[in-house]
């Protein structure tokens, strides 16, 4: 199996180093120093307990990346502001049988996608995993959990049958990688269940400019978390998506495990000046509350706030 890996970052980065540590074909699409780093250093993954580096290392920019051969998987983990930049590269360089794993925060991407590459497979994806760009060359994990989850949508259920041998074997070299790998057998539940979380804990940051950690006891920041992910979660219901259970103590668990000082990538990226998901992650949560007839006054009053800081 060619793997390609498009957006070396903290997510696109941790699964390329984990597949390429164990001994798969991976090519990186990345760009800059962070490109630069890689070719001359490799590419080092520090995790709680150890690190390793991956050198030398497959590393191309969209422009000089050679076209020989078809990618037989495309993992996209780039921001979901890039992914409409990265589309006429993916329609050059992928076959009639890659695979396109979209690995992004914001829900729905894969259906997006899938419109612009109507000749090749699109499917959907999530990632949980802790982890960061900490400089050129080197990717920080600040956690043990890494689960990759993808799946086909209910629109692709035809091709079940033909893909599914490809989709077990992608997860087992995430498994034998490292990674958790998860076939879904209901993606769309299984992204916004994952975006259940991601949104809410990076709106709660933005409006109170807090790490993780005060989300961890009770009071106000914690409330709001809580009233975030119950609206996802009603949305979820209006959308006959359903998640079957309660999420909310599952989201808790998740925040109460991890590392108080971590913030998301969201957040990074706002106070470092750089582009972000805001409008992926909250703005299009009022939208999609909108469209359902579902209240979002918790999103709406983070939206709020937001716009008056200019974001």
């Amino acid at each position: 199996m060619r793997y390609m890996i498009i957006g070396a970052g903290g997510t696109g980065g941790a699964i390329g180093s984990h597949l390429a540590h164990a001994g798969k074909d991976v090519t990186f699409i990345a760009r800059g120093k962070h490109l630069e780093a890689m070719k001359s250093d490799g590419l080092r993954l520090h995790r709680p307990d150890d690190e390793f580096i991956v050198s030398p290392v497959k590393a191309y920019s969209m422009e000089d990346y050679p076209k020989e051969q078809a990618p037989d998987v495309i993992f996209v983990c780039v921001k979901g502001y890039s992914v409409e930049s990265v589309i006429p590269f993916i329609r050059e360089v992928a076959g009639p049988e890659t695979i396109v794993i979209p690995i992004l925060n914001v829900f729905g991407t894969g259906a997006v996608m899938q419109k612009s590459l109507p000749d090749m497979t699109v499917l959907d994806g999530c990632i949980y995993i802790w982890t960061e760009l900490r400089k050129p060359g080197l990717i920080w994990m600040s956690g043990t959990v890494f689960r990759v989850v993808y799946g086909l949508r209910k629109d692709q259920k035809h091709l079940e049958e033909k893909l599914m041998p490809v989709l077990c074997k992608i997860k087992e070299d995430l498994d034998s990688s490292g990674i958790e790998g998860v076939v879904s057998d209901n993606i769309e539940r299984d992204a916004l269940r994952k975006f259940s979380y991601v949104s809410p804990q990076g709106a709660m940051g933005l409006y109170y400019g807090v790490s993780v950690g005060p989300a961890q006891k009770p009071g106000e920041v914690r409330d709001l978390f809580i009233g975030l992910v119950r609206e996802i979660s009603a949305l979820a219901d209006a959308m006959g998506i359903g998640f079957g259970e309660d999420v909310v103590p599952v989201n808790l668990k998740i925040t109460d495990e991890s590392d108080p000082t971590a913030t998301t990538s969201m957040q990074k990226d706002i106070a470092a000046g750089r582009p972000s998901e805001i409008d992926g992650l909250i703005y299009e949560v009022v939208r999609m509350g909108e469209r359902c007839g579902v209240d979002t006054p918790c999103y709406s009053k983070v939206a709020d706030e937001m716009r008056t800081r200019g974001l």
